[in-house]
This record gives C-alpha cells, sequence and structure tokens, in this order.
C-alpha cells in the first residue's frame, strides 16, 4: 500500500505543477504590460515540463532515456531542414523567445518535439484504441490540431515568423508527417507508456493556446 502511495504522489505533484505554471502563463500574456517578462520565461517553462515529464514517468530506464534524447534529436533535425533548405513546413525563421539557437534553431525546439510526442504518444495509449496505427494517424491529427491553435500564439509572441502573410497548407502536412514518424518510434521502444501527467500536459496545452486565441 505504502509502495503505491509512493507511485501516486509523484503523478500529483506533477499534475499541480503543470496546471499552476501554464494559468500563471495564460494570466502572464494575457496582460500586455507582463508580456515581456513572460516571454523571457518561455525556455525556463519548457525545460520545466521537461524535468516534471520524465520524473514523472514511471520506471526511468536506458530505452526511456535513448527515447528522449532520440526524438528530442529528430525534432532539431526536422526544424533545421525546415529552416535552411524548406523542404519540411515552409518558409519560416525563428525568433528570440525560445532561447539559444544552434545553428539558427533553438535547442529547445528538439525539447518541445518530446513532450508533444510523448504526451500524444501516452495519450492514445491510455485510450480504448487497441491497433497502433490507428492511435498514431489520431495521435498525428491532434497534434495538428494543436499546431493550430499554437500558431497564431507563437506568432504574436515571436516564437517564430513565416515569410507568407498565411500560414502554409505545407506546415500542416509536414506536422502530420513528422508527427506520424516519432509517434512510430514511440510506439516501436519497449519503455513502459504511463505516465498521466503526459495526458494533463497535453489536454492543458490545448486550453492553454486556446484561450490565448479567445484572448486575442
Amino acid at each position: 500500500m505504502e509502495r503505491q502511495k509512493d507511485i501516486v504522489k509523484p503523478a500529483k505533484v506533477a499534475i499541480i505543477v503543470i496546471a499552476l505554471f501554464h494559468v500563471v502563463g495564460l494570466v502572464g500574456f494575457a496582460i500586455p504590460a507582463f508580456q515581456p517578462l513572460f516571454k523571457q520565461l518561455v525556455p525556463y517553462h519548457l525545460l520545466l515540463m521537461l524535468v516534471v515529464i520524465i520524473l514523472s514517468h514511471k520506471w526511468l530506464d536506458g530505452k526511456f532515456l535513448f527515447f528522449v534524447l532520440l526524438i528530442a534529436a529528430l525534432g532539431f533535425t526536422a526544424e533545421w531542414v525546415g529552416v535552411h533548405k524548406h523542404w519540411l513546413f515552409g518558409d519560416y525563421n525563428y525568433g528570440k523567445t525560445l532561447g539559444f539557437k544552434l545553428l539558427d534553431i533553438p535547442l529547445l525546439i528538439g525539447v518541445n518535439w518530446f513532450l508533444l510526442i510523448y504526451s500524444a504518444g501516452v495519450a492514445m495509449r491510455q485510450s480504448r484504441l487497441r491497433n497502433p496505427f490507428i492511435r498514431i494517424i489520431i495521435g498525428a491529427a491532434l497534434l495538428v490540431l494543436l499546431d493550430v491553435l499554437i500558431e497564431p500564439v507563437a506568432i504574436k509572441f515571436d516564437y517564430w515568423s513565416w515569410e507568407t502573410a498565411t500560414i502554409p497548407l505545407k506546415n500542416y502536412g509536414c506536422w502530420f508527417g513528422v508527427s506520424v514518424l516519432l509517434l512510430s518510434l514511440f510506439e516501436s521502444f519497449g519503455f513502459k507508456k504511463q505516465n498521466f501527467a503526459a495526458l494533463v500536459l497535453l489536454i492543458t496545452q490545448f486550453l492553454f493556446f486556446g484561450l490565448l486565441n479567445l484572448i486575442g
């Protein structure tokens, strides 16, 4: 019984941290006077979410940690191809909000890809969908829907910018394709895929960016 309590408690703490920091961030971005400060805090927020998700993952092992590094590296590489070759996503560039850049790509964009893929993957595993292919397709579609909500906020707060007046459809098609690839890796890795905090993070992301769009 004590062991079960030890397992549940970190998950509860993680959920509280996720909810609290997103609420604070929502208030900060909604108030113009606070926006410059909260833009500077975005990289630290991403790092905090990374720590929270990793610590709340049950059965930490080498396979899981390798998966974290692999998804972050592949996500970073996809963005490098997008920015420098324009083969993926479209013609865009990163601003200052996501922090330190390597080769014009924020290092933390790899962290962001991991958080998205892991959260969507866990959410699909916790659903009643038993077919891995269906889980991958629906998970990728969810991430595209989330990107639709992220784009206006990201442009407004200098996460990134587009050379065209409208966001190209290619962006969403590539988001879907990259998400399918990375979610396929999620399904193929043999680590335990139980983390309720990851599901909460995914839902919170939808609420956070959705509400910021409504606030305008």
